[in-house]
């Protein structure tokens, strides 16, 4: 794979770029086609997967092509530690489907998202926690290269797609905003939406409009604001461990 295919790559909206040892290994652990493996060194990757993958040993060693490692970084935008980038194709999301589905365990829902590393880091919590997906509205890709790097390869995980707001519709939307009730087990319904805006200005107005209920995340006087993936992750576990 020479720079101008991976580039190529980056932008294909079918294809996901995984960089590191970590986004490759729970692409494989989730049942990805994974079509290219570049390493530096295919074998360090089996050393390790033997301490912290066993249930893929082999598999490293049967993917992986060497390369140089002046090859690797003119491949890699910001070469990973562990030396190794690969290339597997995106699963297909049926957003309707999601919506549809009726396990209790709630969306999450970004409105608008900035900062993809932050993407990748919910994604990461989401997945841990059980979430049935997370949606993204906006711009951003939630599969860019940089969000799947955050996330450590955990899109392949939970369904993780983008989505018009518009769209929402079949489950109760419940808004993380400053002013509303303390979060609580009994303020989050099942099949719940909830949508987190960005740090900086919160979630839309017409979005807020659109929420069955507002909770806010208690925090210490004159503290304004919590990172993304902090709230999501205190939101979902505070439903996970306040109802027991």
């Amino acid at each position: 794979m020479t720079p101008a295919e991976l580039t190529q790559a980056r932008a294909d909206r079918g294809l996901a770029v995984l960089e590191g040892f970590h986004a490759l290994k729970h692409a494989l652990r989730f049942g990805a086609t994974v079509r290219t493996v570049l390493a530096v060194d295919p074998e360090q990757l089996e050393s390790m997967a033997a301490g912290l993958a066993p249930d893929l040993l082999g598999r490293f060693r049967e993917l992986a092509r060497p390369v140089s490692r002046d090859d690797f970084r003119r491949l890699s935008r910001n070469p990973v530690r562990t030396e190794v980038i690969a290339v597997a194709d995106r699963p297909p999301v049926d957003v309707a489907a999601v919506l549809r589905a009726t396990s209790a365990e709630p969306i999450v829902l970004l409105e608008d998202p900035r900062n993809l590393g932050n993407v990748g880091a919910v994604i990461r919590v989401a997945a841990a926690a059980g979430a049935a997906a997370v949606l993204t509205s906006g711009v951003s890709d939630p599969w860019d290269p940089a969000a799947i790097r955050g996330a450590a390869g955990l899109h392949y995980a939970l369904p993780v797609a983008r989505i018009d707001v518009a769209a929402l519709t079949g489950r109760p939307i419940v808004a993380l905003d400053p002013d509303g009730v303390e979060i609580s087990p009994a303020a989050i319904p099942d099949r719940a939406v909830l949508a987190f805006g960005t740090e900086r200005d919160g979630l839309s107005a017409e979005l807020l409009s659109r929420a069955d209920v507002r909770v806010r995340i208690p925090m210490r006087a004159d503290v304004s604001s919590l990172n993304l993936a902090t709230s999501v992750a205190i939101t979902l576990y505070s439903r996970r461990w306040m109802a027991v």
